[in-house]
This record gives C-alpha cells, sequence and structure tokens, in this order.
C-alpha cells in the first residue's frame, strides 16, 4: 500500500483573465476547483495512473468538506483528521494575453498541539501496513518542523519506504533522520549540504554527499527543463525533460513524486522509476491550471525516453 501524508491540504482554484491590470476589477472566468496539496495531487496521480493509496490529512470546515467530497468522486481512498480550523485556499490565474501564470498559495490555518498530536496519532498505525509511504507539501502554522522526521522513525520502525518531498528545515530535519528518496530541486540540494549555490557539474557530488552522511539512499535531483538526476551510491543517470509545450507548471512536483511512487510499488528499477517520474512531471506541465496529467502523455513521453535516452550510468 501507498500512504501519502498532507499536513496542509488545499482547495486549489484556478481561472483565466483577459490581461491583469492593477487597480482595476477584474473578471475572471468561471474557477475550476481541484483538491490540492502535496500528497493529496500524489494521490490523484497515482490514481490516474490506475494505482490506489491512502491520503491522510487534517480537514476542517466547509474547505475541508469539499475537499473528502472531491476525494470520494474520483474513488480515492482518505482518512482525514477533524481541525478546527477552515482548510485552505489556493488560487491561481494565468493570463491570456501573455499566458503568464500567477499562483497565489495561502498558508493555511494554525492547527493546536492537540491536533497535531491527534495527527500522528492516526498517521502511525496506517504507517504498519503501508510499503511506500510519501510525506509531501508544506506545513501550516502550529505544526512543529520536525513533524516529517517523526513519520520517518515510523517509517524504519515498520519497514516502510519513505519519499519526502519538502522544503526548508522540514526536509533537512527529515533527512537527519534518514529516510529512503528525496527530490529535492537545486536551492534544496543546497540547503541540504550547506552551500549558497551549486553548478550543475556540483550537482552529482553534492548528492552523493547526502546519500553518505545517511540521509538517503536515492536522490532524484529535480532540475526543471533540463530534466532530474538519479543518484544512488552507485548509479549516476542524467534524465532529460522529454521537449513539450508548456502551459502550466502546478502539480508537476507532485505528479512526478506520484508516478516514482507507482513505479517503486510495481517493482521497477532506480532507473525505471526515475524515468517514469520525469515523464509524468512533464506530462502535468501540459494541462492547463491545476490539473494533473492525461495517463496517455504520460506513457507516450516514457517511451520517447526509453528510445531516444538510454540510461547514463556509472559505478563510483
Amino acid at each position: 500500500m501507498i500512504l501519502t501524508i498532507t499536513m496542509n491540504p488545499a482547495i486549489d482554484k484556478s481561472s483565466t483573465i483577459d490581461k491583469m491590470i492593477p487597480d482595476k476589477k477584474l473578471r475572471c472566468a468561471a474557477p475550476a476547483l481541484e483538491a490540492g496539496g502535496g500528497g493529496i495531487n500524489v494521490s490523484k496521480a497515482i490514481s490516474k495512473l490506475g494505482g490506489n493509496s491512502l491520503a491522510v490529512f487534517p480537514a476542517g470546515g466547509y474547505n475541508g468538506a469539499l475537499l473528502e467530497r472531491m476525494l470520494l468522486a474520483n474513488h480515492i481512498r482518505y482518512a482525514s483528521i477533524p481541525v478546527d480550523a477552515e482548510t485552505r485556499e489556493d488560487f491561481s490565474v494565468t493570463e491570456q494575453a501573455t499566458q503568464s501564470q500567477f499562483r497565489f498559495v495561502m498558508p493555511g490555518s494554525r492547527l493546536s498541539a492537540m491536533e497535531v498530536r491527534q495527527c500522528l496519532n492516526i498517521i502511525e498505525p496506517h504507517c504498519a501496513g503501508a510499503d511506500i509511504i510519501v510525506a509531501s507539501g508544506s506545513l501550516p502554522p502550529g505544526v512543529p518542523e520536525d513533524v516529517f522526521a517523526r513519520i520517518a522513525v515510523f517509517a524504519r520502525q515498520y519497514g516502510a519506504r519513505f519519499i519526502v518531498d519538502t522544503s526548508g528545515v522540514p526536509l533537512e530535519l527529515a533527512v537527519k533522520e534518514g529516510v529512503f528518496l528525496v527530490k529535492p530541486n537545486l536551492s534544496e540540494l543546497c540547503s541540504l549540504v550547506g552551500k549558497d549555490s551549486l553548478q550543475l557539474e556540483e550537482v552529482a557530488e553534492a548528492a552523493r554527499q547526502v546519500i553518505k552522511n545517511g540521509g538517503c539512499k536515492v536522490l532524484v535531483v529535480s532540475l526543471g527543463s533540463s530534466g532530474a538526476l538519479l543518484v544512488t551510491e552507485n548509479i549516476l543517470e542524467s534524465i532529460p525533460a522529454p521537449p513539450v509545450k508548456r502551459n502550466s507548471t502546478i502539480g508537476a512536483g507532485d505528479s512526478m513524486v506520484g508516478g516514482m511512487a507507482w513505479m517503486l510499488e510495481s517493482g521497477a528499477t532506480l532507473s525505471e522509476m526515475a524515468r517514469f517520474g520525469v515523464a509524468c512531471g512533464t506530462a502535468a506541465t501540459m494541462r492547463a491550471g491545476t490539473q494533473l496529467f492525461d495517463k496517455e502523455d504520460v506513457f507516450r513521453l516514457y517511451k520517447w525516453l526509453n528510445a531516444r535516452h538510454p540510461a547514463l550510468k556509472s559505478i563510483y
């Protein structure tokens, strides 16, 4: 079973407008609404691929109930944790004149210490039945920055492979505890190795340093339009991003993680996992607004990667 954990879920709203003009009343198109937040998007991606997961998240107020209804409508299993605070909303607006996308991300409402304890008390028993655990996204106010590190302890205790996709101190603390896989971008990798910046030729060595320090077994470094770099103790593979017309980057990272988790559970090799993740992330950029990928696009791009770019591996 794949377990996804989202501490800061959201209702994602997206719309379009002809042109963004300051100080004017801007009339947008009718909004599209999606269940959102890191781990929830991962569960949605897994569902699109034909897989199953259990999404665990706190939910409160009207938006929390709406989030639950959306997941039910999409046949995604979930275990929500009731909280007093209203589940947040995020929204994005695409300016049609320039195709520029403006993303407005809210911090989320504060959770009490008791609600945080309740979340962990519900998360732990679900970890016992999981093969793969994915913790993804930001933390709302009130949630301690070591929460993913605590879940790393659960994962190790129950023998699950733990994938973490977050940033800042929560990522650093989780890696310090030790996880199976992380998907940092360049900025996040810099923070993990204590550097202000990294040149592309330094990325592999920095990733290998995280592994040597016991932070994880696998890194898939996201390089945006340049693709990704898969690094383990024995493997180095550069994976290009297939050339596509990009309409939105929303959900691309979560789609990538969802694809990798699905492939891992299917018994794929790490190379197959990382390539499929790049295919999922790239396919997500082809969709507008807050929508994730089309399954057909994913498999077409995965086939393209396998046919045109054989694995570039080296043994350290």
